[in-house]
């Protein structure tokens, strides 16, 4: 019975994932960002991350809070951000590099039900130049406190969150994204983690 009920539930989450909204993690270093970062990623329906670190390590994960949502993220390894937006460009992604500028655009302006990447950048640098320049435009979260920047943990799930919104609204978690066959595939993938 239990197996029933978790196979349920994986096909459930399965059919909701949206494999046309992606996470770019440029060099972010804090285990527990990146691992908050991938809970608000499956939380939203995220399928896959992509991974660039050039200037970083990627952190050790650990097996706690929401490092356990590492386990249903695809990720993607890349060896710079020019292999990375190459991939997502030939994939059909168009890319938001996420930036506190005049020239970036307000997130709450974006049609977000096209199939879209964020970029995220280290803590302490943000998103690197090159990352920005090659990006399709730049996005920023309205702010108006003393403060002019948010955790990117933080970050991430809001704009996250307003794709889900915007997604929601245009039904796009009401059928799944995948094939038949795609969906089977997964399910016992999935079902192996257990």
């Amino acid at each position: 019975m239990r197996s029933e009920r978790r196979l349920a539930k994986i096909e459930r989450v399965l059919r909701h994932r949206q494999p046309d909204l992606t996470v770019v993690m440029e060099n972010i270093h804090d285990p527990h960002n990146v691992s908050a970062m991938l809970r608000s990623c499956d939380a939203a329906g995220v399928m896959e991350v992509q991974l660039v670190y050039t200037d970083e390590e990627f952190p050790d994960v650990g097996k706690k809070s929401s490092a356990s949502a590492k386990r249903w993220m695809e990720r993607r390894k890349f060896e710079s951000i020019d292999d990375c937006y190459a991939k997502l460009r030939k994939e059909g992604f168009f890319v938001y590099a996420t930036r506190i500028d005049e020239k970036a655009k307000s997130l709450y302006d974006l049609d977000l039900r096209r199939k879209t990447a964020f970029v995220f950048g280290n803590e302490h640098r943000g998103v690197s130049d090159g990352a920005v320049q090659m990006a399709d435009a730049m996005v920023a979260i309205p702010m108006f406190g003393m403060i002019e920047s948010l955790n990117v943990s933080v970050a991430c799930a809001v704009i996250l969150f307003e794709s889900v919104r915007q997604r929601l609204a245009a039904g796009h978690y009401a059928k799944t994204k995948m094939t038949d066959l795609e969906l089977k595939k997964l399910v016992k993938s999935w079902a192996m983690k257990d």
